[in-house]
């Protein structure tokens, strides 16, 4: 361990800033801890998050109960039919000055300039309109005109969505999806848990969140994350694990990519690697193992993956596949050097 790598007391501070996090949701929100976990993994990675799930599912107050607690800014903006990029972004103005008559553009910043972006039922809204995110996802800025405006850190865009066989959704399309870190489904709850949502929201005074975190506690943790070491047999796993699900290269599992009309790309290894490690901190330990990389498996994937109209026929999901993937996926630093597909890229 270099002197970078996080320390014990490192990774204590992250995981007590997270249960500090959940405890705080915990007033508000019921159950769904998966969910919870991913999108504390997201905020720590300086990624962004899809959320799917049938409506009325908490997702919206999941997503805002999270920036204030995280003490971030917030903005919504709920995605219709018509709504335009510039409803996004924001636009130049003509303004003209009383005393001299001379007129200028003035930018007016749209809701896309906060640290925290609930786009609310992002399917909802043409492609066109969903594209406008995608520069703002990746850059950290936008360009309006000819001029760049830079939005700043932390930003996060967490993206709700409604299943797609639903009326009046546009599905994603996969450059779009492809910025996502992680795509988590929101289940229904348990018996008990939708028995205490009951309670809870035909009662009195709803509860109130507090602030545990701020800008910089943020900033410090997302580089903190970064320092964690990870060993090269873990790196070399999550390599193989992504290329075995791309169909027509030598490096794909022949019963996996039988299933799939298109593979994960780099970004799948890159987003794989860093949730281990925030994973990893969040439980207190200072380094990754297999079971970070394999837990993260379906978040990363599960949107990445196109499966083919065969596999769908048969009623299969994209999470059924990643189970085959990791199933066909040696685990063991020796069997991944030994498996011939796997020889090329192993090498050294």
């Amino acid at each position: 361990m270099t002197h970078d790598d996080p320390s014990l007391a490192d990774s204590e501070r992250l995981r007590q800033t997270a249960d500090k996090i959940r405890e705080q949701l915990a007033k508000v929100i019921v159950g769904q801890e998966e969910v919870i976990d991913l999108l504390l993994i997201s905020v720590f990675c300086r990624g962004h998050c899809l959320l799917e799930g049938a409506p009325g599912l908490a997702k919206t107050l999941l997503v805002s109960s999270l920036s204030k607690t995280l003490g971030l800014t917030y903005s919504r903006i709920q995605f219709t039919p018509d709504l335009m990029p510039a409803d996004i972004i924001g636009t130049e103005i003509i303004e003209e000055d009383r005393a001299t008559g001379r007129r200028d553009l003035r930018f007016i910043a749209g809701p896309i300039f906060s640290h925290v972006i609930l786009a609310d039922e992002i399917n909802r809204t043409p492609p066109k309109t969903q594209s406008a995110l995608l520069e703002a996802m990746q850059e950290r800025h936008v360009t309006v005109g000819r001029i760049r405006r830079e939005i700043g850190h932390p930003f996060f865009v967490l993206a709700t969505q409604n299943p797609i066989e639903q009326e009046g959704t546009y599905p994603l399309p996969e450059a779009q999806q492809d910025r996502f870190m992680f795509k988590a489904m929101v289940r229904y709850p348990t018996f008990e848990e939708e028995m205490e949502v009951a309670r809870r929201t035909t009662a009195g005074e709803s509860a109130e969140i507090e602030a545990v975190s701020g800008v910089e506690e943020i900033v410090a943790l997302q580089k903190l994350v970064r320092t964690a070491p990870i060993g090269d047999d873990l790196v070399r796993y999550a390599v193989a694990l992504v290329r075995g699900s791309r169909v027509g290269e030598p490096d794909a599992a022949a019963d996996v990519a039988s299933r799939l009309a298109w593979g994960a790309g780099p970004r799948a290894v890159q987003f794989l690697i860093l949730g281990a490690k925030a994973r990893a901190l969040m439980a207190g330990r200072p380094c990754v193992a297999m079971d970070d990389l394999q837990a993260l498996a379906k978040p990363v994937l599960r949107h990445r993956l196109l499966l083919n109209f065969q596999t769908e026929s048969e009623g299969l999901t994209a999470d059924d596949v990643i189970d085959g993937l990791l199933t066909a996926t040696p685990t063991r630093d020796e069997s991944l050097r030994d498996d011939p597909r796997f020889r090329g890229v192993l090498a050294g």
